[in-house]
């Protein structure tokens, strides 16, 4: 084959795509091995009269109907120009044997941005990019620095569920029912988590080794008056197994359809969450279920400031906007949740697109992964019995650690 169907097969093999608007950021430069200096994930250029950043995260791109390898997905890069000029166009280009292709060109936003998704690696190596943002209206061409996705080859944790059970990293989580909690009808349970096709599938069930019925008491007990079937809940975490502190972390999943339940991707302090605790609960993201009023979809930090619980997020805006169209849903096809968690700063994104930060109160403590869906007592009467039992589809798991600034 001559080189030039080779160049533009591999040139295919990029797959770029156009991300929706949104800022996005990523962590400091690397080394490369072997004495030589590599590009950062993150570049600056600046002249006298324009400046240019350009930006690219772990590979958290990969919206899709089934599961899919974790290496096929794709990683965002994000252009910030000024200043800004709307519909200036951009051109992103990779480093090919010495040779900057051009993979795609896009024009800006009002606020300067172009946001797109490109392939992390290719035959198992990085890949380098770099932009092109094209002269316009009394300014200048300019080129951005090269950037290397050489940081995000090997995530730090990750399971694709690929075999019959989950792996050693993971355990069951509240496997006893406790009255007086807020799901003191329901308990974690290994029944309720069932790995094959290369998803970890987590469920409600109505528990069949019950006897009785249960009752709500204390603080949902308005809300959830007569009685209810108990229910196992898919809920693991790797918790005294698996901890890291400062990075990304990102699941794909496909959640479960009906009210009733919360499916969620969480993180937790390895040293607990309890009155006067350091770290916080981090709460990626909840789906509350399909036709929620509010959409279903939401983001929470928990924390204690002294013996005081303080509750900070909540659901995400412009939900549908984040969706492929309408043929789309949460509850049908898989999206990629992430978090960068950075010291004083929480950015959270769906496909690479940002959903919203948050800076007070941010863990500084090691946390720890949680797949679940629960049914919380005050959830109990949104669902029928016969509805059950509801499904929800973890695809993979992955953690990119970057560690705190400064550290050896």
């Amino acid at each position: 084959m001559s080189p030039r169907p080779v160049r533009r097969l591999l040139l295919a093999a990029l797959a770029v795509a156009l991300l929706g608007p949104v800022a996005l950021q990523a962590p400091t430069s690397y080394a490369a091995g072997d004495g030589e200096e590599a590009a950062p994930s993150s570049s600056l250029q600046v002249t006298p009269h324009q400046r240019v950043r350009l930006e690219v995260l772990p590979p958290v791109v990969q919206r899709g109907r089934d599961a899919a390898a974790a290496d096929a997905a794709r990683s965002p890069l994000v252009v910030t120009a000024r200043p800004a000029r709307q519909g200036r166009r951009v051109r992103l280009q990779v480093l090919r044997d010495g040779t900057w292709d051009t993979l795609a060109t896009r024009r800006q936003d009002g606020r300067g941005r172009v946001e797109m998704a490109a392939a992390t690696s290719a035959d198992g190596h990085a890949l380098t990019y770099r932009v092109r943002v094209m002269a316009t209206r009394g300014l200048r061409g300019i080129t951005s620095r090269p950037v290397s996705t050489q940081p995000w080859l090997r995530p730090s944790f990750g399971d694709e569920f690929s075999g019959t059970s989950v792996g050693p990293s993971w355990s069951t989580r509240s496997p006893e029912v406790v009255p007086g909690s807020r799901r003191s009808c329901a308990k974690g349970d290994p029944d309720a988590v069932r790995v094959e096709g290369g998803t970890a599938r987590l469920s409600v069930l109505v528990d069949p080794d019950a006897t009785g019925r249960c009752r709500i008491r204390g603080r949902d007990q308005e809300k959830a008056r007569g009685s209810y079937a108990y229910r196992l809940n898919g809920h693991i975490g790797t918790e005294g197994r698996y901890a890291f502190r400062y990075g990304v972390a990102a699941a794909r999943v496909r959640f479960h359809r009906m009210r009733g339940q919360h499916g969620a991707f969480w993180l937790q302090p390895a040293s607990g969450m309890y009155p006067g605790a350091a770290g916080s609960e981090i709460d990626v993201v909840e789906y509350f279920g399909d036709h929620h009023p509010q959409g279903g979809l939401a983001t929470f930090m928990h924390r204690y400031e002294g013996r005081r619980r303080v509750s900070s997020g909540g659901w995400v805006r412009d939900q549908a906007s984040f969706l492929g169209g309408p043929r789309d849903g949460w509850s049908r096809n898989f999206h990629v949740f992430s978090v960068e968690w950075r010291p004083r700063l929480l950015v959270f994104r769906i496909d690479g697109r940002e959903t919203g930060r948050m800076r007070r109160g941010v863990s500084a403590v090691d946390q720890f992964p949680i797949l679940s869906l629960i049914s919380a007592d005050y959830e109990l009467p949104k669902i029928k019995e016969r509805h059950l039992p509801q499904h929800m589809e973890v695809d993979w798991v992955r953690v990119w650690e970057t560690g705190a600034p400064g550290a050896p």
